[in-house]
């Protein structure tokens, strides 16, 4: 995959309509400060288009990224802010279900979850959730370069454990500061995409 122009495109909040986007869509799932607008930055080539920041809860709305016009990467609310009130969370959760309730063209779903630790009790809810909504979540291992070589094999299968991922689940992991893990990404998409323009909806939906 090259990436030659990308582009901020819609951004919806609480009270917006969902796009009806005629391109496929790709959407990025993790709790706040997991990294995931980094992920995106590195998945775009750019240093802070999303917009990144130490402290938590910032993407508030559902941010759509136009790829080459050939794609989205969707930006979904990061989830488990532990000081947001209630209802904010509500409405954060709200935001994501309308989403992957509405939207007709999710090719993919990646949920990050960070490397060092054990997968929250949220982040066991929205694997759920995924599931649920019919599409099989790509996980994506942040923080890489803050573990050893040596552990990752064994934070990976924590990761699985906790999650109770299905079989063939795809785990990634990635480091935001040496791009480790993004050409492995890259090749998830151009393949998605392959299925996509051979009319493999069904597949791509289900199943990698």
């Amino acid at each position: 995959m090259v990436i030659k122009n990308v582009n901020l495109e819609t951004v919806c909040g609480i009270t917006s309509t969902l796009p009806q986007n005629g391109l496929p869509e790709f959407a990025f799932a993790g709790k706040s400060n997991v990294g995931k607008s980094s992920l995106i930055n590195g998945l775009m080539n750019r240093k802070s288009l999303a917009r990144t920041s130490s402290s938590p809860g910032k993407t508030q709305t559902i941010n759509y990224y136009n790829i080459n016009n050939e794609m989205y990467f969707v930006d979904l609310p990061g989830y488990g802010y532990a000081t947001a009130n209630e209802k904010v969370k509500a409405q954060w959760g709200k935001l994501i279900e309308d989403y992957l309730h509405q939207s007709k063209k999710i090719r993919a779903v990646f949920l990050l979850v960070d490397i060092r630790h054990a997968p929250s009790e949220n982040d066991r809810i929205m694997y759920d959730w995924i599931l649920e909504r019919g599409y099989q979540p790509i996980i994506i291992a942040t923080k890489l370069d803050k573990i050893k070589r040596s552990q990752v094999a064994k934070q990976t299968k924590l990761i699985c454990d906790t999650l109770e991922v299905v079989d063939g689940t795809i785990v990634i992991p990635y480091s935001s500061l040496n791009k480790q893990g993004r050409e492995e990404i890259y090749g998830l998409l151009d393949s998605i995409m392959e299925k996509t323009d051979t009319g493999e909806d069904a597949a791509v939906r289900d199943t990698i």
